[in-house]
């Protein structure tokens, strides 16, 4: 769910062309499977498709790949931080989805909503909205008027 809103949310802020998002699990439970029915349903709720995605697993290169790697959960942050070990660069670049959103406490989580009802589902859209609200309103700003490549 998270990419399809923070894709939606960067093609609002006028940012499609100019950030990729690309999301992937810790884990390789799911690889290859498409996204949850409830989550799917939730981003149809939206106005949002997400039939295309399919699970991936990160792997250390992606870390060299991209300027910011957001976790949705202190376990998972833990993960790709271990990932990362022994290089500071690479840890500076790895942080908690919902520290974008300036009204989530620090260190906020996303929640699980996988074997959950509609409303868990909801919540979790609800948050993961509200981070990437901030996330593109910050890379706006870092963008504005940038044109390197």
């Amino acid at each position: 769910m998270a990419e399809v809103l923070i894709r939606a949310e960067l093609a609002s802020a006028g940012l499609a062309n100019r950030v990729a998002v690309q999301s992937a699990g810790t884990g390789d439970w799911h690889v290859g499977e498409p996204m949850d029915r409830g989550a799917r349903a939730e981003l149809a709720r939206r106005g949002l498709d997400g039939s295309a995605h399919r699970a991936r697993q990160i792997s250390p290169e992606w870390l060299d790949r991209f300027d910011l790697i957001l976790a949705a959960d202190q376990p998972n942050l833990r993960s790709l931080r271990m990932m990362a070990a022994g290089r500071r660069d690479l840890i500076d670049r790895i942080r908690l989805l919902r520290s974008f959103d300036q009204k989530a406490p620090e260190g906020s989580q996303v929640p699980d909503p996988y074997g959950g009802g509609q409303e868990e589902f909801a919540e979790t859209g609800e948050l993961i909205a509200a981070a990437a609200k901030g996330l593109a309103a910050q890379l706006a700003g870092l963008l504005a008027g940038w044109s390197g490549g």
